[in-house]
């Protein structure tokens, strides 16, 4: 009897010991079976972006981009281009973006002619343009200054009384205000203007013809190529002139005028002195001008890439790139962030 209960408990343990490996055996197998294949990812082919499913938002690129994304044009975004090219970079080892400047007539004859992938173009966009195939998209915006030698005869007045828009376009386009005494009412003073514009077709001098009344070929002075050039003038010439995106005029580090140059503010309520709102004697000045609408639009104006036709591929992706992560490099870069609603109407454009 006693045998017989010993053998039955025996295979009871043994019954036991076997149902629990057959139970871990099947679990091993279980879990090597899912880490073999894991949830597979699914494509959104509209956005060339991949999601894995259900237990995570997170989005990664299905394949790591690569190609190269070509740019040229305005001087004005040559220096926010850059960075942005630099950073995108980082994210995209296989991607080159190549930037050149030129003046924004450049960028947009090479984006047309198919010369580049996008063209900078820091000026209003023409309809005949357009009808050519011209596809603007808005990526930051920033503004054109009136740039003078630190040693200008009557600084100090024009620092503290500012030039009004009509004093402007006495220097600039009618050539009836010739002396530096005629600027701040003071006619003893007979030091002559030298003026300098741009010779090369550009946002700057478009822009600031505009904010005159007139175009670029309406401008007075002397022709100096690109925006380098015009300050290199200016800075060289105690008696000039000229007119420069602002973030060649201010060094990127203090945000002070580089040696040699001065911004001439404008009178903008003509009550014949700068008011602390129109103060423009320093980046940080500048751009809180623009930012509160007291400085003039133009010359504060919207910057632009444009492509032959809606953009595509991998120029769609470094874009849209622009639109949503890039801004947050405008502010240190020294231009000034577009508005939710502008950057809305972007990134529909570029669908």
């Amino acid at each position: 009897m006693t045998n017989k209960m010993s053998s039955k408990t025996t295979f009871a343990r043994s019954r036991s010991k076997f149902i629990l490996a057959t139970i871990l055996i099947l679990a091993i197998g279980l879990v090597s079976l899912y880490l073999a294949s894991p949830p597979q990812p699914s494509q959104d082919k509209s956005k060339g972006t991949t999601s894995i499913s259900s237990n995570t938002t997170s989005a990664q690129p299905l394949e790591e981009l690569q190609g190269q994304v070509t740019l040229s044009g305005a001087w004005a975004l040559y220096p926010m281009t850059v960075v942005w090219g630099e950073e995108f970079q980082k994210l995209h080892p296989n991607v080159k973006v190549e930037v050149s400047a030129g003046g924004a007539g450049k960028g947009m004859a090479d984006a047309l002619g198919g010369l580049v992938d996008i063209g900078m173009v820091s000026r209003d966009i023409d309809p005949a343009e357009v009808a050519k195939g011209a596809y603007p998209i808005a990526v930051t915006k920033d503004a054109v200054v009136a740039t003078i030698n630190s040693k200008n005869p009557v600084l100090n007045d024009i620092e503290t009384r500012g030039v009004t828009r009509e004093v402007f376009i006495g220097i600039f386009i009618d050539g009836t205000i010739k002396t530096w005494g005629e600027v701040v009412g003071r006619p003893e003073i007979k030091d002559e203007i030298h003026v300098y514009t741009r010779s090369d077709a550009a946002g700057a001098p478009e822009i600031w013809a505009k904010y005159l009344g007139k175009k670029q070929e309406n401008l007075k002075g002397i022709g100096v190529y690109g925006d380098p050039g015009v300050l290199a003038a200016v800075q060289k010439d105690p008696l000039g002139i000229g007119y420069n995106n602002y973030n060649y005029v201010f060094d990127m580090k203090s945000g002070l005028p580089i040696a040699g140059v001065k911004i001439a503010p404008f009178d903008v309520d003509k009550n014949g002195k700068v008011d602390s709102n129109e103060d423009i004697s320093t980046k940080a000045k500048t751009v809180q001008a623009i930012k509160s609408g007291v400085f003039p639009h133009p010359p504060a104006r919207v910057e632009y890439f444009v492509t032959k036709d809606r953009p595509s591929g991998l120029e769609k992706e470094f874009i849209k790139w622009v639109l949503i992560e890039g801004q947050r490099f405008v502010d240190e870069a020294g231009y000034i962030e577009l508005p939710k609603e502008t950057v809305d109407d972007s990134l529909r454009r570029v669908g």
